[in-house]
């Protein structure tokens, strides 16, 4: 009953999570000005964020230790659950 419990949580909360990746922002839809401004900026520069670069070593950095940080969680999840069926 606990493993589906869990699979229950963990599926709930990636549903969630998808749903509001698509939630557009405040500012879904910018003026013309605005949208000229951008794509003149845009055409200019070949940069990502404000790093002044397109470098991505950060961006891959911050990815991967997220990716190992909820990969560490899941383990300690899964073996805290098997010590607590013994």
């Amino acid at each position: 009953m606990t493993a589906r419990r869990t699979l229950f949580t963990a599926a709930t909360a990636g549903a969630l999570l998808s749903a509001l990746w698509f939630v557009p922002s405040a500012k879904a839809a910018p003026s013309p000005e605005q949208r000229h401004a951008v794509a003149a900026q845009a055409a200019a520069e070949d940069r990502l964020a404000d790093s002044g670069g397109v470098d991505t070593t950060p961006y891959v950095v911050g990815g991967t230790a997220s990716l190992g940080l909820g990969a560490g969680f899941l383990v300690y999840g899964v073996r805290r659950e098997r010590v607590a069926l013994r």
